[in-house]
């Protein structure tokens, strides 16, 4: 960040490793950001050094040192960082040291890999859909599978007013699949399964990318730094 050049409020939050961009507009449009006082509009840029309220509390630039961590999510964790709203939050439950966001969610009921950060500028790289990050999931459901289901599922299912888009489906038994997605629609594996007359069991997440789940559930660990390389490396040869 270029000293004294103006720089977009949201922007600028994501950079110091205090929020991600996307948080950064949610808390413009709530009018929970103050800049010298006043309440800012969206798009408006600062200059680093201005005053900037978060709750009419000042924020402080973080450490310059990202961290980056991948936990297990159990069920009945909400994948939120606003700790008045929800009690069983992330960001609670993990107690990190740090102040750290998720990057994407698992739904409440939903279980296993997510990952956390305090690296703004990563959230927004992997969160991009024409980067088409895969996340690989293991699915149980309430009916024996069949191969009309497997196929359905991996051509496209017309939810949300659209058609999922293909991707790979693997049977692992008779009441357990994997599905490796591209996309990141709200409650899609849910959805899908539903549009076909099934209904989830239990959803868990078990990779991201090249990570995979690896640590017992209701643990997290922080990636090491060839993992991070990769991380990295991947995202960069995508923009």
């Amino acid at each position: 960040m270029e000293e004294n050049k103006p720089v977009r409020i949201n922007k600028y939050l994501s950079q110091i490793g205090y929020c991600s961009r996307r948080k950064a507009d949610d808390l413009l449009n709530q009018g929970r950001i103050k800049i010298e006082g006043k309440v800012p509009e969206l798009g408006t840029k600062i200059i680093p050094g201005q005053e900037i309220l978060v709750d009419n509390m000042p924020i402080q630039q973080k450490e310059n040192e990202h961290v980056y961590i991948i936990l297990n999510k159990p069920k009945g964790i909400v994948c939120t960082t606003d700790t008045r709203v929800e009690k069983d939050n992330i960001i609670d439950f993990i107690n990190y040291p740090k102040r750290i966001f998720p990057i994407g969610r698992l739904d409440k009921m939903s279980e296993g890999l997510i990952m956390l950060t305090n690296d703004g500028d990563i959230v927004n790289q992997i969160l991009r859909a024409k980067h088409k990050n895969e996340k690989e999931y293991l699915v149980k459901v309430d009916q024996i599978l069949t191969d009309e289901f497997l196929s359905k599922m991996g051509s496209g299912v017309p939810i949300l007013d659209t058609v999922t888009q293909p991707c790979k489906v693997e049977k692992v038994d008779n009441y357990r699949f994997k599905i490796v997605l591209t996309q990141g629609l709200n409650r899609q594996i849910r959805r899908m399964c539903e549009a076909l007359n099934y209904k989830v069991v239990a959803l868990k997440r078990i990779r991201i990318m090249h990570l995979l789940l690896d640590i017992p559930q209701g643990e997290y660990r922080e990636l090491n730094p060839k993992e991070v390389e990769r991380l990295k490396s991947i995202l960069a040869r995508k923009n």
